[in-house]
């Protein structure tokens, strides 16, 4: 039985404008300018900021085999007069970062790396590739804007434009492989970003990697170049290894705007979620370039 001070007080709430949502209109601000760009400056130089990013939700392209995620409403408008969503998924979709321990044991999860790891000066290089063709060391070597140690480096294939679910995209791009790994952790750079569906080649992951999860892709490999995959891709995933235990940080799936940015000097930053033991972790990648 509800007590005379309990009704008094809930009569007190059901008054009050801020009760269940029911602010008046004119207490709301609009939709639409929350919206509108806002100005950004940063350690006081006004910057413009490419969203470098994959989209994230139900029915976004994943690696062959992962589960599909999963989204639920536990609350929404019509029922609670707000909206809070239960969120499944793998960790390694969309525009992502591969933790160290993701490939080795005993190297650091996701929350264990410095943050600093994920953010600084950078470049974006265009080495445009076609299907199957590999990056290479002296791709990198030649790369304009020049590679420096300590960069961030976000390499722009022109893959990123077929994201989406298919096998052109997972099973046929382009990528790093060993040589590339070898290059750019000699080079001791801070990060490197591909707007592939990997950090290595996909004919050196388990795609394609024995025994494969696509079983028809070396039979599709050899028809289309009198080679083997176990010829020309004898190691399984070898850039991650030679990167992620390098200590170089390692962005997948980048797209988004990253046309917008390529060929420039600029700052970069992916962060994570801060994981306990996590082995990789969705990041909004963002290129700050100074308005002049």
């Amino acid at each position: 039985m509800v007590s005379c001070e309990g009704i008094r007080e809930r009569e007190k709430l059901e008054k009050s404008i801020y009760i269940h949502g029911k602010l008046p209109a004119d207490k709301l601000g609009k939709a639409s300018d929350i919206l509108k760009k806002p100005k950004v400056d940063v350690l006081g130089k006004n910057v413009e900021l490419v969203d470098m990013t994959n989209a994230y939700g139900y029915g976004a392209p994943l690696w062959p085999y992962f589960q599909d995620i999963g989204v639920s409403r536990m609350h929404y408008h019509a029922k609670s007069r707000v909206l809070s969503q239960e969120v499944t998924h793998v960790a390694h979709m969309v525009t992502h970062a591969d933790s160290p321990g993701h490939v080795e044991e005993e190297y650091p999860s996701i929350d264990q790396v410095p943050i600093e790891r994920y953010m600084g000066k950078g470049v974006i290089v265009d080495i445009p590739k076609k299907k199957w063709e590999v990056i290479s060391a002296e791709d990198l070597e030649n790369a304009e804007p020049s590679i420096e140690s300590g960069d961030i480096v976000i390499i722009h294939t022109g893959w990123h434009r077929f994201w989406g679910d298919s096998v052109k995209y997972f099973v046929y791009a382009p990528g790093l492989y060993k040589e590339a790994g070898e290059w750019l952790a000699k080079k001791k750079v801070k990060a490197v970003g591909v707007d592939t569906q990997a950090l290595d080649h996909p004919l050196g992951t388990m795609l394609a990697q024995p025994p494969p999860l696509l079983p028809w892709v070396e039979e599709a490999y050899q028809a289309e170049t009198g080679h083997k995959v176990s010829d020309d891709f004898p190691y399984w995933e070898p850039a991650h290894r030679l990167m992620l235990t390098n200590g170089i940080v390692g962005w997948e799936n980048v797209g988004g705007d990253i046309d917008k940015a390529v060929g420039k000097r600029c700052t970069i930053f992916g962060l994570p979620t801060k994981w306990i033991k996590g082995d990789g972790s969705n990041v909004r990648l963002v290129a700050m370039l100074e308005k002049k």
